[in-house]
């Protein structure tokens, strides 16, 4: 099983370290996962790719597309940004946001807070994502519904308050 890690085209240097700490890999491992990939977008932090035992980490800054990543993992952790989102949620995977609290202006709360309300993801901070990984239960999830793209546009339109 695979984690599929993706900050888009931002930095967000404070997840990508977290998860990539052993502390992370034993907690993913403890769940059953043994892969990690990360897209790092244009962070500082770097971790070098790792194999320990049976668990992997892989790293890449960008790609044209993240469609084939987020369709094979079983686990997508994502910043709050809303064509991450979206790109996960329509592919039907198990989606954990993580807030980045330095940018708390952008409507990313709001954003992940309605998301969540509607059981379509699960959402946290770096500092409580090892707890949300622990006590999640993937099998709560609704599926969002496909093909609907103008309804998720609509709901962004309200949070961000151009309707």
């Amino acid at each position: 099983m695979s984690v599929f890690v993706t900050v888009g085209t931002t930095s967000f240097d404070e997840l990508i370290a977290l998860v990539s700490e052993e502390a992370s890999a034993q907690i993913l491992r403890s769940l059953g996962y043994h892969k990690l990939i990360l897209q790092i977008g244009r962070g500082s932090v770097k971790p070098k790719p790792r194999r320990s035992g049976a668990f992997t980490m892989q790293v890449f800054r960008y790609k044209k597309s993240l469609q084939n990543n987020i369709r094979q993992a079983d686990l997508v952790i994502s910043h709050a940004g809303a064509g991450s989102c979206l790109e996960t949620l329509e592919e039907g995977k198990p989606l954990i946001v993580v807030i980045n609290e330095k940018l708390m202006g952008n409507h990313q709360l709001e954003l992940a807070k309605q998301l969540h309300s509607n059981g379509h993801l699960l959402y946290c901070t770096c500092s409580t994502l090892m707890e949300t990984l622990q006590s999640m239960d993937l099998s709560a999830l609704k599926p969002f519904p496909a093909g609907r793209p103008e309804i998720f546009a609509a709901f962004l339109d309200k949070v961000v308050g151009f309707e």
